[in-house]
């Protein structure tokens, strides 16, 4: 008795199995290549945004508020004196905008070279201090300022931390001028103009050095 063929069986048959299992894995491979090679995952944006490195607004602010008192107390004792460290505040604004120290610098000078001129005038004792307080706390917010954008950026919280820094500069310029005038007033003002002028640099130059 003579055995039955069964179909699909053979060499041909196994081709056909062969052919559909190598055709389910090509397109498995093309699934993954296609989740690999997706235009929208290369297309992606992976770039973060680009700090901005300008100085907090609170730094500005009383870096202005501070020379404008400066130059109000300068212009009460000499108006010139008061004229010049208005083109000080003017320096402080033009070198916060442009984030350039080298501006803060020179206003700086502008304002002492305004609060001896307002000393040599005659002016009183009493607003020239306030005006080189004042002018330190200006130049140190700004300076400060300008520091901690290039560092953290304007987007950070930095409030407490030019607050801080400021009130700090405020009370080392406020101990310093004390001293200085308990001095002014011991002498019972027989100290020539040129004296109270130097003693006016020395406050300013100690309350900077303290911030």
């Amino acid at each position: 008795m003579g055995r039955g063929a069964v179909p699909g069986r053979g060499r041909a048959g196994d081709e056909r199995v062969v052919a559909v299992s190598g055709g389910g894995a090509h397109g498995e491979e093309g699934d993954d290549g296609n989740d690999s090679d997706d235009p929208d995952d290369q297309d992606a944006p992976t770039d973060r945004p680009e700090r901005d490195a300008r100085p907090p607004a609170l730094a500005v602010v009383l870096s202005l508020v501070a020379a404008a008192v400066a130059s109000l107390a300068a212009l009460l004792a000499a108006p010139l004196g008061g004229a010049l460290l208005g083109a000080a505040t003017v320096a402080l604004a033009a070198g916060s905008v442009r984030r350039s120290h080298r501006l803060l610098s020179w206003a700086a000078g502008i304002g002492l070279v305004g609060l001896a001129v307002g000393g040599y005038r005659g002016g009183s004792v009493e607003p020239l201090l306030v005006g080189g307080v004042a002018l330190a706390v200006a130049w140190d917010a700004a300076d400060h300022g300008l520091s901690v954008g290039e560092q953290v950026g304007r987007g950070a919280r930095t409030r407490r931390n030019v607050a801080v820094h400021a009130g700090t500069t405020l009370l080392a310029g406020a101990l310093s001028v004390g001293v200085v005038y308990g001095v002014y007033r011991a002498a019972a003002g027989s100290q020539p103009v040129a004296a109270l002028a130097l003693l006016l640099f020395g406050a300013v130059a100690l309350a900077s050095a303290l911030r």
